[in-house]
């Protein structure tokens, strides 16, 4: 579909979802009119008689209230606040250069300008309408805060929103390459007609989320219910052809960005699919465990670079072509902003309050940190609460020490160990009837573990929900805070879990390896560190210890400690020996 016909497509797909508008502006007048034919028909003295009395109170009376409802469900529809996503709004004080980059771009390709910049914090980009009546005058600039809650502009032009990872990993003219498409939509935008259907089907969804936002009494949830089930129902007349509409329009930005850098986006493409596997992996290994101690990394963005370009470290095809290495030579599109630091704090925390769900300010129990000082706030930390943790669960189980009457006093790794420890001389006697082999299925079955293995696993998962459910709610945002406090009030966040719930087996997994590493920090002279695609490291002589996990699975899934045993005989580690806990 070339760029004519992507428009033309978009165009009539618009008048179409306005012919829905009209249609249903035509069905609310249609008593009026019957109405207004019967009583001028009484006035003039031709419809005369009981019948036409009575048709003319009915008409009349079914008129006023069909006007009501339909005054209702516009006003509703013209005040109801439209989804605006979170953002960091970019004051164009604070990144000039990326502003005329953008304005440069939408010369090129014959289109408006978009009329601000905003970041988001994922790895896309798109344009957004902030210019519904609902969302109110316009309000004063700020140079950055934590979040955009869709502030109104005074220009009719979309917002752009950007990938904030794209402005640290991309180049300068990568990133031109990747937004020239999306600022091509803005031509589309400013026809009146798609403009007006965009505007009718924005204010149709809105409604239908106000009808359903719970918290109103019977009287208001039967009228608003109403409201609902007209819009629905509108919405649904209209659906297809708003997205037909927004095909077209996304095929007719296209074409006419085929001729700006082509070949240069194909290369700024694939930087975009590395990115978001590197943002992906960040947030998983790495914010994620801060966010779950109350710390939120200050710098994630940053951190996307130093993720890939380890990546890019341990790929050895990558790191023996030299086009690696020149590309980062090249100017980076973070330095077309004035302050890049301050807006990836913004962005990290904006993160953190998306992904995970956290206060909207920082407090004494959330609190930002450096990677600098991520190590000891964060990694040390969450090994210690592990190992704690663990041990809580083995007195909550009855269990313990080796040796009871002479071990000292303190958690000690050796605990741990034993309990895990298979016993042979507590087998059963060898039946002598043949008993049938387990099945395929259960033998990688939960329920199939060893019972040790069992009992922790399920203690610590219930000891986790408790310190989850104990945790306090992030606090509700202020009257007016914006359109996207509805998300805050339903309990909606964190809006895209980042991991599926942990098995019993990995839990444990996870607890047991905590606990060595603390052995470790405290007896051997290990140091915690950071892996920046694998998250928390233990480093001993500086280099990560890599060997560890599958001595601690060889314990946790065999009941075998002599791996361990030699891996902790080898660093001088002695497992009777306290380790110091939270």
């Amino acid at each position: 579909m070339g760029a004519e016909a992507g428009a033309r497509t978009a165009r009539s797909r618009a008048l179409a979802v306005l012919r829905v508008r009209s249609r249903a502006t035509a069905v609310a007048l249609l008593p009026a009119a019957a109405s207004v034919i019967l009583l001028a028909g009484g006035a003039m003295g031709r419809l005369t008689g009981t019948g036409w009395d009575a048709a003319r109170v009915v008409v009349t009376v079914c008129a006023v209230a069909v006007l009501l409802v339909a005054a209702g469900v516009a006003l509703v529809v013209a005040r109801a606040r439209p989804a605006v996503s979170p953002t960091v709004p970019v004051a164009e004080e604070t990144a000039p250069d990326l502003y005329r980059l953008v304005r440069d771009l939408a010369d090129r390709l014959d289109v408006p300008a978009p009329s601000a910049i905003a970041l988001t914090p994922d790895c896309d980009s798109w344009l957004e309408d902030r210019t519904h009546p609902a969302h109110g005058p316009p309000r004063p600039g700020r140079r950055i805060s934590g979040e955009d809650t869709g502030e109104a502009r005074a220009s009719v032009a979309p917002v752009l929103v950007i990938g904030s990872p794209f402005l640290w990993w991309m180049r300068v003219g990568e990133l031109r390459a990747v937004l020239a498409p999306v600022v091509a939509g803005t031509g589309p935008s400013a026809h009146p007609d798609i403009a007006a259907a965009r505007r009718f089907v924005r204010g149709l969804d809105a409604a239908v989320a106000v009808a359903a936002a719970p918290g109103r009494g019977p009287l208001g949830r039967a009228v608003l219910g109403g409201v609902g089930r007209i819009a629905r129902l509108m919405l649904s007349g209209c659906r297809l052809h708003a997205g037909e509409m927004e095909r077209g329009v996304a095929a007719a930005a296209a074409e006419r960005a085929q001729a700006v850098d082509y070949g240069l986006r194909i290369v700024a493409q694939e930087q975009v699919g590395l990115a978001y596997a590197g943002w992906d992996r960040l947030l998983t290994r790495v914010a994620l465990p801060a966010w779950r101690m109350g710390r939120w990394p200050s710098a994630l963005d940053a951190g996307v670079v130093a993720a890939l370009t380890e990546l890019s470290r341990r790929d050895r095809l990558a790191a023996q072509s030299g086009a690696f290495a020149s590309r980062l030579g090249e100017r980076p599109a973070c330095d077309l902003l004035e302050e890049p630091g301050l807006v990836d704090e913004a962005a990290s925390l904006l993160a953190a309050r998306l992904f995970h769900g956290v206060p909207a300010e920082p407090g004494p129990d959330w609190a930002p940190v450096d990677w600098q000082e991520y190590p000891d706030e964060v990694v040390d930390r969450k090994w210690r609460t592990d190992a704690a943790r663990l041990h809580r669960v083995l007195d909550t189980l009855g269990v313990l020490g080796p040796d009871p009457a002479g071990a000292p006093e303190g958690p000690t790794l050796a605990r741990v160990i034993e309990h895990l420890a298979a016993d042979p001389s507590a087998a059963p006697a060898a039946d002598p009837a043949p008993t049938p082999a387990p099945a395929p299925e259960a033998e990688d079955d939960d329920e199939a573990q060893r019972p040790e293995v069992e009992a922790l696993g399920t203690g610590l998962g219930a000891e986790l929900a408790r310190e989850e459910q104990a945790r306090p709610a992030p606090p509700a945002p202020a009257a007016g805070q914006g359109p996207d406090g509805a998300l805050w009030d339903e309990g909606a966040l964190p809006l895209f879990p980042l991991q599926p719930p942990r098995t019993g087996r990995e839990l444990l997994t996870d607890h047991v390896t905590a606990m060595v590493c603390c052995a470790a920090v405290d007896a051997a002279g290990a140091v915690p560190g950071l892996d920046w695609l694998d998250g928390p490291a233990l480093l001993v002589d500086g280099e990560r210890a890599a060997d560890l996990a599958p001595r601690v699975l060889s314990l946790v899934e065999d009941g075998d400690p002599v791996p361990l045993r030699g891996w902790l005989a080898g660093l001088g580690i002695r497992p009777e020996k306290p380790v110091r806990l939270v």
